[in-house]
């Protein structure tokens, strides 16, 4: 976890730094000849615009869009801090063979953010993008147990240690495909951002943390019986970066374990950067 704290605060330092130089260039002011009259710009250059005057005589150009076309390249985008719910057969009270992955709600967690993305802008108000990124599933497990490594079914040994940490956490390569819908800048240039589509992640691997006074810090990696893919539908709206976001994966959260069948994971939180 340690690793990805760090790793979040350097592309949040990077991704604010970039964003707020952005901010800066995106409203400008320029005064005219007449002193009674301003011209107000804000939004993109290069794009059609319109035109307005507000009670005070101001004049002001608001532009929407960036040119149609493609666009590739790294990004710092879509950083997701939020919490992680186990869905098990549509109730949120986990029945009774789940009963040993009973979790604390408020430090179960997931944490993501995309790096690479390929889209096409259609107009100044409809893009579409696939993005790829990385996303993580923490799972901050109540009960002493340790769950059985390669094992051709979701089981586990319960612990006479008492753990002051016991967390179960998965690490997905993800990749959703995105419509997004931009308004038009508000008068003080902002848009409002909404997006949803279908998202698959591939996993990349999975481990148990447990701490104790009896054996200090264990970790144990293993695929603990994670879908290898998994898929469902996603939402996010925000306003200028900030933003909610919701993840609902369709597929079983584990594969091959007929216990766990039916048992799907919802993730919801807020997030930065679009």
């Amino acid at each position: 976890m340690r690793i990805i704290t760090s790793t979040i605060i350097i592309l949040l330092t990077l991704i604010t730094s970039v964003f707020a130089q952005s901010g800066r260039n995106k409203r400008a002011i320029d005064s005219t000849n007449n002193p009674e009259s301003r011209t107000l710009k804000y939004g993109y250059a290069n794009a059609g615009s319109d035109l307005s005057v507000n009670k005070n005589g101001d004049t002001i150009i608001r532009t929407h869009s960036k040119p149609p076309g493609f666009s590739f390249g790294l990004t710092l985008s879509r950083i997701d801090f939020g919490l992680a719910t186990m869905v098990d057969n549509g109730s949120f009270k986990l029945s009774p063979q789940n009963q040993f992955l009973r979790y604390r709600s408020w430090k179960t967690e997931n944490v993501g953010f995309d790096v690479l993305q390929l889209g096409y802008r259609f107009n100044s108000a409809i893009r579409l993008y696939m993005s790829a990124g990385f996303d993580w599933t923490l799972i901050r497990l109540r009960d002493n147990i340790t769950l059985a490594e390669h094992a051709p079914a979701l089981s586990y040994t319960q612990d006479d240690i008492d753990f002051s940490k016991n967390r179960l956490s998965s690490t997905y390569l993800r990749v959703p495909l995105a419509f997004e819908y931009r308004t038009h800048d508000d008068s003080d240039g902002t848009p409002f951002r909404f997006v949803f589509g279908p998202e698959g992640g591939i996993l990349l691997g999975a481990s148990q943390k447990q701490v104790s006074s009896q054996n200090g810090t264990q970790k144990f990696s293993s695929n603990y019986n994670f879908q290898k893919f998994r898929y469902g539908p996603f939402v996010r709206v925000g306003y200028g970066l900030i933003g909610v976001y919701a993840k609902y994966y369709m597929n079983d959260m584990f594969a091959d374990s007929p216990d766990q069948k039916g048992l799907k994971n919802l993730s919801l939180g807020i997030m930065l950067g679009f």
